[in-house]
């Protein structure tokens, strides 16, 4: 009798063949499919296992599942997984599973999610994030959909995930969308603390005149304490990388335009919609979209004066430490507060102790500082913000002072910080008892009769002001 295999993906990119080898070096057999006859070579090549093979022809695929079976899509988000699914229904039978691994759109997935529903066919969305290593080595996983459905998966998930303390950074994160939304608030949240370390890396190279190898060598040590985390490691990597093509290091032949896919933007849209505010992580898209226009920076370059003043103070390494620091907070905050009012808007019903549990390991926003987010929602689950938590406050009262400098210094140098000054008049905004916007209800009841509400009494009231 063929063998039958446990596990199946369609889409053998990097990331898929990756995922694939890592679920056959857990000892679960899997078969993978995709278009491109190389590609399914290329994973024989590498994975020369008995518990492993690929495909080009869907229905040797589908027929060497053992049932239900279990289906992992890793194509582009999009048209293409629809095109995937619509391609697969006809072949598969009641029960069976299909797993979103990409980064799909929460909305598509609960369209995805009800279709599928109707056609007894289990559908999840799952969110991976570590990148092609990840899905090597153990990626964080933020699976969404039915509990039913995901026993069925979870003794792979949990196999061929990250540890942290023996535990599996992987999770069922709750009902129909859940899982493609939380990978969404941690994109945001990767965005974020990828301009913040790059606005850092701008301070220190224009404000300190810092060269690579001190770069480097900063990055190197605040990766040993309380910064410690996956995008600060490979920042000192980064400065320490030569160019093939020149003899100056790679880092300084790379053009800055930054591009995106679309989730950072996705997160501040749909914080708009939910009404709860992200401005670092808005900053961070906004930063890439001005990045992009790369002529008409060049041209602004010459036509204004530039700063030829010197700052009032200077700032020290251990003080741009602080103020990154305190920025990092401020995401963290920023989309753990989103996730909370999601929970509440989606019904998802979301456990932030445990989505910050399986991010502290296998994903890109890996850090320290998620052990002290998890303790925050562990001794409060129904925190109103993360910045009440006593484990935060203590934190962010210690850099705020330093933040305070580095954001004035980079203001005197004219060192554009968009991120880092959200950051820190975000959280000023938070912790103000009394904020202008008295005068903004006066003036939408004086030109629109919108009323007001005071301070002194209940009810609502409109005056006229002429």
């Amino acid at each position: 009798m063929a063998q039958l295999y446990d596990f199946g993906l369609v889409g053998l990119g990097v990331m898929g063949r990756n995922f694939l080898l890592n679920v056959a070096d857990h000892h679960f057999s899997a078969i993978g499919l995709d278009t491109d006859d190389k590609k399914v070579k290329d994973l024989k090549n590498e994975g020369q296992l008995d518990n492993i093979d690929g495909t080009i022809d869907k229905v040797e695929f589908i027929n060497k599942l053992a049932k239900p079976r279990k289906i992992m899509l890793l194509v582009p988000a999009g048209e293409p997984v629809d095109h995937v699914i619509t391609d697969l229904l006809p072949l598969l039978d009641s029960g069976d599973l299909i797993i979103d691994g990409g980064n799909s759109h929460f909305e598509d997935t609960n369209r995805r999610f009800h279709s599928l529903k109707s056609k007894d066919i289990h559908f999840m969305g799952a969110g991976i994030s570590g990148g092609s290593e990840g899905a090597r080595r153990g990626p964080s996983i933020m699976p969404g959909g039915d509990p039913k459905a995901y026993e069925l998966i979870k003794p792979i998930f949990e196999a061929v995930a990250a540890k942290v303390s023996n535990e599996p950074c992987v999770d069922f994160m709750g009902q129909g969308s859940a899982g493609n939304y939380v990978k969404m608030i941690h994109n945001g949240i990767e965005y974020a603390m990828m301009q913040l370390i790059g606005e850092s890396y701008h301070i220190m190279k224009l404000g300190l005149q810092q060269d690579n190898a001190q770069l480097k060598q900063t990055y190197f040590d605040w990766n040993k304490g309380d910064l410690q985390s996956f995008l600060i490691e490979i920042t000192s990597q980064i400065f320490d990388k030569s160019d093939e093509l020149t003899s100056s290091d790679l880092i300084d032949q790379i053009l800055d335009k930054a591009k995106q896919k679309g989730t950072g933007k996705w997160t501040s849209q749909n914080a708009m919609n939910l009404g709860i505010a992200i401005p670092t992580i808005d900053a961070a898209v906004s930063m890439r979209q001005i990045s992009s226009m790369k002529d008409a920076r060049m041209k602004a370059s010459v036509k204004y004066l530039q700063v030829t003043q010197d700052s009032l103070s200077q700032v020290s390494v251990e003080e741009v430490r602080d103020a990154l620091y305190f920025a990092f907070i401020m995401s963290y905050v920023q989309g753990m507060d989103q996730l909370s009012r999601a929970s509440k808007e989606y019904q998802y019903d979301l456990n932030l102790e445990l989505i910050a549990k399986i991010w502290r390991g296998g994903c890109i926003i890996r850090a320290r500082f998620l052990e002290a987010v998890r303790l925050a929602y562990k001794k409060d689950s129904s925190l109103e913000s993360l910045l009440l938590s006593p484990v935060i406050v203590e934190r962010v009262n210690a850099v705020v002072d330093n933040t305070r400098k580095v954001v004035q210094y980079t203001v005197a140098k004219g060192i554009p910080t968009l991120a880092l000054s959200n950051s820190l008049n975000y959280f000023d905004a938070f912790k103000s008892a009394h904020l202008p916007l008295n005068l903004i209800q006066a003036q939408r009841d004086f030109f629109g009769s919108h009323t007001y509400e005071r301070n002194d009494r209940q009810d609502v009231f409109h005056s006229d002001w002429n």
